[in-house]
């Protein structure tokens, strides 16, 4: 049984066309994954079915009848509910203060009934068998226990569909089990959901059927059973991807950055000795809490070294801050890219320009001409999808807001750049994109530490491997030596290689 349906949608922004007669339904009980690269109009369509924008044309039809205007208010009323990758909750609130908002009605001068709050919020916790204490404060709850929380919430307004955008970005392997287990649940109660992810892993083990958006066109929808991820990957990107990795023999030149016994108490870091080289992508990998961001912050000056000492092209360095770190030609694009990477109401223009103010000024005065072109030159460079460079980030997809992060620190043309995470949260065409780019400024003679979680990023874009656990480096793997075992043997603190 259908329970919702989107037939020839169609929506446009400021003259881009984002969707094309895309067309797409949802079963009674299924999870119906809908996929594409960042700007495919995946975000659009969810935002037509939830009333956040009207389609220009097409029909939205929800449990068998035509929604002629759809609003916020009226999807809630049709039982339509969307978790998004950031958990929309009230963070000084308590978790049954959260979910009464979402549920309660009546006048702002109504007695509340404080009991009854955190009766039913703890009943619908338990539905979805989460053992989280309604009265705790939002804030010190993990994302996987918001994300709960957002689910009991959409359970308590009867949701009959549910939207799930990126729900495992922040999550770690058990608790996306977790996840899984609720979604079955929910499954299994009748709920049809949306599931919106970059992770075809979790796409082909998770989904009943997979819709692709590409362009803002809908290519295909299949069955779980009917494709395999190569396929996806090629209907995705709507080419042969020869290589997601295309890693290139670069030849390497003298060292650029070196740490000797370098440590930081306040990060847990201890007696780090590591070397990069011009040309060289360096590849940082370890298990979380080993210290990677952290060795990445103390190296751009965030948290300075309070041991050992860290040399710049043979010649020892004192980077005791960020602007330390820039004057000498280190760059470093974050983890978290939303927080730290970039400004997210601020324009195109302004985000790619920041570290480099003093060469667009002008007697005290930025010069709003050289602002534009430098701009512009990034965004014909890194290929980056937007109507203007006067658009704020926010209006950007998430691999396009990557790669403006990049392209401020592509601007002070840096002899050393740190990546951390750099292809996280991003689509398979953005992330061969990005390892393209990498791969151009190896060639130019940048040293490159990138950090990664994903095993197979590491391995195949990394020179070599530094392995890190508890703070402090656990060993370095050649290119020949690197495999998954060996990866994972040293990121778990054993010493002894398994053999290739």
């Amino acid at each position: 049984m259908k329970i919702l349906e989107a037939k020839s949608i169609s929506k446009a922004f400021a003259g881009v066309q984002a969707l094309k007669e895309v067309s797409f339904d949802l079963l009674q009980g299924e999870v119906h994954a809908l996929i594409g690269e960042n700007g495919a109009g995946k975000s659009t369509l969810i935002k037509v079915m939830t009333g956040a924008v009207q389609a220009d044309s097409g029909t939205l039809v929800v449990g068998g009848r035509p929604v002629p205007r759809n609003d916020p208010a009226i999807a809630r009323s049709l039982g339509i509910a969307a978790i998004y990758q950031q958990p929309s909750l009230f963070p000084h609130l308590t978790v049954s203060e959260n979910i009464a908002l979402a549920l309660e009605t009546g006048g702002s001068w109504r007695k509340v009934n404080w009991k009854e709050r955190y009766r039913c919020a703890k009943e619908l916790l338990g539905r979805i068998g989460a053992s989280i204490d309604p009265g705790r404060v939002v804030s010190m709850l993990s994302m996987p226990e918001q994300q709960l929380v957002e689910i009991a919430k959409a359970i308590g307004a009867e949701a009959k569909i549910l939207i799930m955008d990126e729900p495992t970005s922040s999550l770690t392997d058990r608790e996306v089990e977790s996840l899984f287990t609720v979604i079955d649940l929910l499954r299994g109660h009748g709920v049809g959901i949306i599931y919106i992810s970059h992770r075809l892993e979790e796409i082909t083990s998770i989904a009943d059927r997979i819709t692709v958006l590409r362009d803002g066109e809908s290519i295909a929808t299949r069955r779980r059973d009917e494709v395999d991820r190569l396929q996806l990957i090629r209907m995705i990107v709507g080419r042969e991807l020869a290589a997601v990795f295309p890693k290139r023999d670069v030849p390497l030149g003298d060292v650029a950055l070196e740490l000797h016994r370098v440590g930081n108490r306040t990060r847990g870091l201890r007696d780090i000795s590591i070397s990069v080289r011009s040309g060289e992508i360096l590849g940082v990998a370890g298990l979380v809490g080993a210290g990677r961001t952290e060795l990445a912050e103390t190296i751009f000056g965030l948290t300075p070294a309070d041991s050992g000492e860290i040399l710049l092209r043979g010649a020892r360095a004192q980077i005791s801050s960020p602007s330390d770190a820039i004057r000498l030609g280190i760059g470093y694009v974050p983890e978290d890219r939303r927080q730290h990477g970039v400004i997210l109401n601020m324009p195109i223009t302004v985000n790619t320009t920041l570290a480099t103010l003093k060469t667009i000024c002008r007697r005290g005065l930025i010069d709003r001409i050289k602002e534009r072109h430098v701009a512009e030159g990034y965004v014909r460079r890194l290929s980056i999808k937007t109507p203007s460079v006067y658009a704020d980030l926010q209006a950007l997809s998430g691999g396009n807001q990557q790669k403006v992060a990049l392209a401020r620190w592509l601007a002070i043309q840096p002899s050393v750049l740190i990546l951390d995470e750099p292809t996280q949260g991003v689509d398979i065409g953005s992330k061969s994109e990005i390892h393209r780019l990498m791969v151009e400024l190896a060639e130019r003679g940048v040293a490159i530490v990138m950090i990664s979680s994903e095993l197979g990023e590491i391995l195949g874009m990394s020179d070599r491997i530094v392995v890190m656990h508890g703070g402090t480096v656990a060993g370095v793997l050649s290119r020949q030596e690197a495999s998954q075992e060996n990866v994972l043997f040293l990121a778990l603190g054993h010493r002894t290689l398994i053999c290739p």
